[in-house]
């Protein structure tokens, strides 16, 4: 596999060069449970649209069940701590499409780590004929709002009650240099 080179994401805060991305494995599974200690019920609440006091069972069986084709999932490490994950799940009926969604603790978050995460996950995804992302979110999130207005300003959203969906174009995946 192609090594993704964490710096070449725009705007990031220097202590990522100390963050390690990689695959989710299976040894993550309680670094995914640790994480909830640093997260607030906020973070929570905009990733998962409900009121959780912490990541839910279901979610770490989700990630402990991926196929890594057609769901896969990066996860940032901070030392042997998870601080952040992004994640696709493709759409059966649209292959080229998958749902994204992003995970950040709040130590972390304003730093660009989502950002590099999310660059890396679409270089991997654009590796395997995925060509958009969509992504649900909670108005409510500025943040999450603001960074896809940033990365993907051509795109407009469609809302259904407090969330906005959008439709997010992957960039051409980059192949060797033919030269």
């Amino acid at each position: 596999m192609t090594k993704l080179d964490v710096r070449s994401a725009a705007h990031i805060d220097p202590a990522l060069s100390d963050v390690r991305i990689r695959p989710y494995g299976i040894t993550d599974h309680d670094r995914v449970h640790r994480m909830s200690g640093r997260l607030s019920a906020a973070s929570l609440y905009t990733r998962f649209f409900s009121g959780t006091p912490r990541i839910p069972d279901y979610y770490t069986g989700m990630l402990d069940g991926l196929d890594h084709w057609d769901r896969e999932a990066m996860v940032a490490l901070d030392g042997d701590e998870i601080a952040g994950i992004a994640e696709y799940v493709r759409h059966t009926g649209h292959p080229w499409r998958a749902d994204i969604a992003v995970l950040i603790t709040d130590p972390w978050q304003h730093r660009g780590l989502g950002s590099t995460l999310v660059a890396c996950l679409a270089q991997l995804a654009g590796r395997r004929g995925i060509t958009e992302f969509d992504a649900d979110v909670i108005l409510t999130n500025r943040n999450a709002v603001h960074f896809v207005r940033r990365g993907w300003p051509a795109v407009r959203p469609t809302s259904e009650g407090g969330s906005a969906h959008f439709r997010l174009p992957l960039p051409a995946p980059t192949g060797p240099d033919p030269g």
